[in-house]
């Protein structure tokens, strides 16, 4: 089944090619920007319009300030998305979603399938805390509105995005010894594609991350703030962006 979330999404780059006909242009134009991150993420965002424009909403959406989860999966309506056989999975209706004409119902936030993790229901206070320091206005409990918790879906809760607000390092001087601060949260996905924030630490920053090389050793000045996003498609292969500010 992973093998057709990659070739959904390479016949959505097929789809929109220059020989497609304006119809299909114009209906490729009017889905759900999260129905298309969701398709184009699984299949390692192919070369095509769609995609071009769900990669760059993708990357917008971790852009400071604010921070918002780069997918938000439960605006992409999945359940209602296509009246047609109640028997055919789940990508197919992402795939229907995406290019279908017919036009497309909206899904509320509310009215979300909500994951049975502790993690898809935060405290009011981490919500808080979220929102005054410049994560956005975040619903830290929705999910998809259908069930995704199957491993055809590992892609997403793959998705973790690295809040660097900053990391702070310097010689204190002879007798003071090397001085380090950070605030670094780190988001990611639940079962049902909730999205929460925790806090995090520079330790844990993926390889990849670049900015603080020196972090925890002979103390050379540091000081750093940016936002990491990495994943990993349907087929295992890993991607990240980094935006520094």
């Amino acid at each position: 089944m992973l093998h057709l979330l990659a070739r959904l999404a390479t016949v959505a780059a097929i789809s929109i090619g220059p020989a497609s006909i304006s119809a299909t242009k114009a209906a490729a134009q009017s889905y759900p920007i999260d129905c298309a991150i969701l398709l184009c993420l699984s299949g390692g965002w192919p070369a095509s319009v769609p995609c071009t424009r769900a990669r760059a909403e993708f990357i917008r959406r971790i852009t400071p300030w604010p921070v918002e989860p780069p997918l938000q999966i439960w605006r992409c309506p999945m359940a209602a998305s296509y009246q047609g056989n109640q028997d055919r999975i789940s990508r197919e209706r992402i795939y229907d979603t995406l290019f279908n004409s017919a036009p497309q119902p909206q899904v509320s936030p509310q009215s979300a399938t909500l994951g049975t993790s502790p993690r898809t229901r935060r405290p009011q206070a981490l919500t808080d805390h979220a929102q005054s320091s410049g994560m956005g206005n975040l619903q830290l409990a929705q999910g998809a509105d259908i069930d995704i918790s199957g491993s055809a879906f590992d892609f997403v809760r793959s998705i973790r995005v690295y809040n660097v607000r900053y990391a702070h390092q310097y010689n204190a001087g002879s007798e003071g010894g090397c001085m380090r601060t950070a605030s670094i949260q780190l988001g990611d996905y639940g079962p049902q594609g909730a999205f929460s924030w925790e806090r995090s630490s520079p330790e844990a920053l993926p390889a990849k991350h670049v900015g603080l090389d020196g972090w925890g050793q002979v103390c050379p000045p540091i000081y750093h703030r940016s936002v990491f996003v990495d994943w990993r498609d349907a087929r295992g292969t890993y991607g990240f962006e980094q935006v520094n500010y």
